[in-house]
């Protein structure tokens, strides 16, 4: 009789491992779940034509300097920790502008007891093309201990990964400066945009299904929102695993609001906290 509380205590305690591990970033919520990422492929993904990105000029009135995002990270009705989303500099890089977005991502003093995270991302993304030119990844959970950074030659369409220098479509992104690049696109219910994305050593093309308009209510207010849903492509195959959707503010911002990803028991979310609009730049 005496064992049988100790195996209650253990898994309870593997149980809020695992809502940790798989619960703590899904701010980064197009890449974070597992939804069939292809392996780099040997032909371009993209339609775009390939060109000097220094001509490319994305219009950006959706996020600024100084912009910044705070949620809930819950499992269920279970609060795990809080994440935030940063605008936090302009910097020169490549001899171009660029924003230093930087994302955290903390368990809370519970989870912290017995699993604790301290995750950092950091995306240096082109200000006026809006597209990656390095990323780093520094990842602290429980014992595991992560460290990844990748640089990408926008200019010659490679990313040195590791000890490897790959090809990849121009103007591919990272696992944060795709939602910024999303922000800046015109969204419209029943269509579809597709983004090139490097993550982890693969390539792999990310479609945004635009599904529905919907007013929601979360902590930090209530607001009128487009729906998306992304989805991963194989080359030639459609793969889809899991479902993830995404509340993004109907205006200029398209900002992220509310995220839900299922997972094997039940869903994980990222609720909108708190923000801080940045400031819009002219180049």
């Amino acid at each position: 009789m005496k064992k049988y509380p100790e195996k209650r205590r253990l898994g309870q305690n593997l149980l809020m491992a695992l809502v940790v591990m798989v619960g703590i970033v899904p701010l980064f919520f197009f890449v974070s779940v597992e939804l069939g990422i292809a392996e780099a492929a040997s032909e371009p993904l993209s339609e775009i034509e390939s060109g000097d990105p220094l001509d490319r000029f994305v219009d950006n009135v959706a996020f600024g300097v100084n912009e910044k995002l705070s949620f809930d990270i819950n499992y269920g009705f279970i609060n795990a920790g809080t994440a935030t989303m940063e605008v936090v500099r302009i910097v020169e890089y490549e001899e171009r502008p660029c924003y230093q977005v930087i994302t955290r991502a903390l368990s809370n003093s519970f989870f912290s007891s017995f699993y604790k995270v301290e995750d950092r991302v950091e995306s240096i993304i082109d200000a006026l093309g809006i597209y990656s030119w390095r990323f780093e990844k520094n990842l602290r959970e429980g014992n595991y201990e992560s460290d990844r950074s990748y640089t990408f030659d926008q200019r010659n369409a490679k990313v040195v990964y590791r000890e490897d220098t790959l090809e990849v479509p121009q103007f591919v992104q990272d696992a944060i400066s795709v939602l910024y690049f999303v922000r800046t696109q015109d969204l419209k219910v029943g269509e579809s945009i597709f983004v090139d994305n490097f993550t982890d050593g693969k390539l792999y093309q990310l479609e945004v299904c635009i599904l529905e308009k919907e007013t929601i209510t979360v902590e930090a207010g209530t607001f009128d929102c487009i729906v998306v849903e992304p989805l991963t492509q194989s080359v030639g195959v459609f793969r889809h695993e899991g479902k993830l959707k995404v509340w993004m503010t109907d205006d200029r911002l398209k900002m992220p609001v509310l995220m839900k990803s299922k997972v094997l028991v039940g869903s994980i979310s990222a609720e909108l906290t708190d923000y801080s609009l940045g400031e819009i730049e002219s180049f």
